[in-house]
């Protein structure tokens, strides 16, 4: 019988099969016709310490006995508030207000909203965003409006905002973005919005962290406000727990989603300075933050996420990146040195190389291949066209690393 799902980023009329998964464990997928597959992407970035870990399952299940979902437009739980702390006392002390919402992409429409909502309520009206080059933010109204206008979002263009565009600071280029964003500030707009450090979606793009924090400061000098998109660099993917860190910057506004449960179960939030919360806080009801969803601070997730948070309190994380993170840069030094293979690139535990092809980016034919290639390898791969990227669960074992690069070597020799 034909399934009735119409699943995301898939287009079904190229009749690929789609797996069944029947169980999840570790850094590995177990498919109903009884094949482990690796993920090598920690399903879309967002399983960090492995599928299923002990402590981020008890706690839900533990959760689920005592509550499920409840209003948290005026009333509050217990989940909710330890987080809350939990993510203050972690995070950048300027952040001190924390709202919840549901995925990275209604993580940055509250950001977004928040920033505008600032300036009207300050009687400073400024409404023009600036965003940086090939950013990608969601799949929303406001998150395609402030990321890369292409095929991602053509088809919806006359739903979306127009927004500020400053060029990526590719190698040599790092000068010509910061004078472009120096202008545009002059200009007075609300916000800039960035991924710090690397790109996700446009294709793994890195840039240095003194870039990140020059943008930071040249935003702090004309009272822009800066809103960081952690929704992916966030929980360790860089190598630290926020990218911001390796830049010693501080964002007005901070976006997590992803890692924030683990990757177990559906929740974000979105972080903010006092001065944003104040400029709602009012007797006039007209000036609140008008944003929410059903699911707010859901219990079962809130429960999940405390439980990341004791795991990174409790056990050696950091250490666990170091060590995929040396891992990477190993295999990825062998893998540059293929025919065929060019800017090899890595931070943390993400590592990307392009392949050689005559039509490249998203659409690049050779994407699918790929993704057949390593399907029929049981590897969980999902490359960005021609951009082939590994970015594990930090429990992935050196069995399962070497397989991942091993099929990479097979796929460069065997498609290129």
């Amino acid at each position: 019988m034909t399934s009735p799902i119409w699943h995301p980023f898939t287009q079904h009329g190229l009749g690929d099969p789609i797996p069944r998964i029947v169980r999840t464990e570790g850094a590995a997928l177990h498919t109903s016709d009884g094949r482990r597959i690796v993920d090598a992407i920690s399903s879309w970035w967002v399983t960090t310490h492995g599928h299923r870990h002990p402590r981020i399952m008890a706690a839900i299940t533990e959760e689920a006995g005592r509550m499920d979902q409840i209003i948290f437009a005026g009333w509050t739980h217990e989940p909710a508030e330890t987080l809350a702390h939990g993510l203050v006392a972690i995070m950048p002390e300027a952040l001190r207000h924390v709202f919840f919402s549901d995925s990275g992409s209604t993580a940055v429409e509250v950001a977004l909203k928040m920033a505008l909502g600032y300036w009207r309520n300050r009687d400073e009206p400024r409404d023009r965003i600036l965003v940086l080059e090939h950013s990608y933010h969601g799949d929303t109204i406001g998150t395609m409006s402030v990321g890369e206008r292409g095929v991602y979002n053509r088809a919806y263009a006359p739903l979306l905002f127009d927004v500020g565009t400053i060029p990526f600071p590719h190698p040599g280029a790092e000068q010509a973005t910061l004078d472009a964003l120096e202008a545009a500030c002059r200009a007075a707009p609300a916000a800039f919005i960035v991924e710090p450090l690397v790109l996700g979606a446009g294709g793994m793009l890195i840039y240095p962290p003194h870039v990140l924090a020059e943008m930071r400061a040249i935003c702090a000098r004309h009272a822009v406000l800066f809103i960081a998109d952690e929704v992916m660099t966030g929980w360790g993917r860089t190598g630290t727990l926020l990218a911001c860190e390796q830049a010693g910057v501080v964002p007005d506004i901070l976006c997590l989603s992803k890692g924030l449960t683990g990757g177990a179960v559906p929740l974000a939030v979105t972080m903010a300075t006092a001065a944003i919360f104040d400029a709602h806080l009012s007797d006039d009801r007209a000036r609140m933050f008008f944003h929410s969803s059903s699911y707010t601070a859901n219990p079962i997730a809130c429960a999940a996420a405390n439980a990341n948070l004791a795991i990174w309190r409790d056990e050696p994380v950091h250490d666990r990146i170091a060590t995929l993170g040396a891992r990477q840069a190993a295999h990825l030094d062998r893998i540059a040195r293929l025919p065929g293979v060019t800017n090899p690139r890595r931070i943390g535990t993400i590592a990307a190389v392009d392949l050689q092809v005559g039509d490249r980016g998203y659409l690049s034919d050779l994407g699918p291949k790929l993704l057949r290639f390593f399907t029929a390898r049981d590897l969980l791969l999902r490359p960005l066209g021609n951009t082939v990227y590994v970015m594990p669960p930090y429990c992935i074992d050196e069995a399962d690393l070497d397989a991942v690069y091993a099929a990479i070597e097979e796929a460069c020799a065997t498609l290129l």
